[in-house]
This record gives C-alpha cells, structure tokens and sequence, in this order.
C-alpha cells in the first residue's frame, strides 16, 4: 500500500487529478478538487498523504495535503452509501476542519451544493459521523475550500469567464486565473469550456 508520495505535479486535469513524478515515476492521484489550485509547481516538491484505495478491478490513489483531510477520507467512507468518489467531492467543499465543524453543530446545510449529496445523504453524514471526527485538531477551518473566491476585477463573461470562475473554485489565485485567461484567450473561439480549461491549467504548469 502507497502511504505518501513526495515529487512534483507534471499534469493536473480538470477532475482533480494530478500526475505525481517521483523519482522518474508518475503516479496518478486523485486530489480535492478545491485544493488543486494550491499544490506547488515545478520545480518546487510536494508531499501528498494518500490513501490506496484497491477494487477488483482497479487500484486507485486519492492524496491530500495533511493527514488529517486522509484521515477525514477514510472516515466519511464508513458511512453508508458513501465510496471514494462522493467522499472526495466533500473534501473538495470541506476540508477537514470544516467537516468536524459541521458535524459538530449538527448543520446538515454546510453540504449543500456538494454533487452527489442530496439532503437525506447531508442528514445521514452528521448523524453517523457524530464522535467520528475526534482526531481533527481545534482551529479555524478554510470552510468551503472549493468555494469560488470573489475576483477583484470584473471577469469576461461566456466560456471565458466560466474557465475563469472554475480556476478560483479549484484553488488558484484570481490573479493566477486572469493571466491564464488572458494567455488562452487569442485562440479561443470555437472551443468548449472544457478545451479552454484544459488550455488554461496547461498555461498555469
């Protein structure tokens, strides 16, 4: 079983997931994906705490910048109906702080907008993840850490200002989308929101 990885991010896809070098070997691992945005770029290493997740059919690795979010990861998938995937679509709006928060003032709302978590999933995570969560450790919480960030200037509309908007939701700096924005926008007519996303995260590294 892969505990850590240690290396530098090579690809990042629109999903959230990253291709990891290390050591001359590429590792795929799925990541929140609000916190894509804020994992460091080559040449500078990054050390993601993952969790092997094995099937009969396929291995699969999700990664997470502290121990805590995997420990997070691991415990959210002790709830019924909830498997890899959904458990990591909560981490991408809650970091683990967030999570402990909202389960602890029983607030079933803090999930809303999650894909894949209606009201009667909301309900069952406070309820069976009551004094699950006591190896999260007091201090504030990022909250929504896939929550969209408020850009400091006004931003094209159409497919553009969705690329735009999606790179603040994955983690990256307003700044950060409007330049890769700027640098996809020559060539940009006539391609998807996915294409011009895809272009953008290749121009960030």
């Amino acid at each position: 079983m892969i505990g850590r990885l240690r290396g530098q991010i090579v690809d990042r896809g629109v999903d959230g997931t990253v291709v990891l070098d290390v050591a001359g070997v590429g590792y795929e691992v799925s990541v929140p994906l609000g916190a894509l945005g804020r994992l460091p770029t080559p040449p500078e290493a990054v050390t993601l705490h993952v969790h092997t997740h094995v099937r009969e059919d396929a291995i699969a690795l999700f990664g997470f910048a502290t121990p805590e979010d995997r420990a997070a990861f691991r415990t959210l998938m002790t709830v019924s109906s909830i498997g890899p995937k959904l458990a990591l679509a909560v981490l991408s709006h809650l970091d683990a702080r967030g999570l402990a928060d909202a389960v602890a003032r029983q607030d079933p709302s803090r999930f809303k907008g999650i894909p894949g978590v209606g009201k009667k999933i909301a309900d069952r995570l406070v309820l069976e993840l009551r004094d699950k969560l006591g190896f999260v450790t007091a201090g504030s919480s990022s909250g929504s850490v896939g929550a969209p960030i408020a850009m400091p200037i006004p931003i094209p509309s159409g497919p553009l200002g969705q690329v735009a908007s999606a790179l603040v939701s994955m983690g990256f700096k307003p700044g950060e989308a409007e330049r890769a924005v700027a640098a996809i926008t020559p060539g940009a007519d006539g391609k998807s929101v996915d294409v011009l996303l895809r272009e953008a995260l290749s121009s960030l590294g």
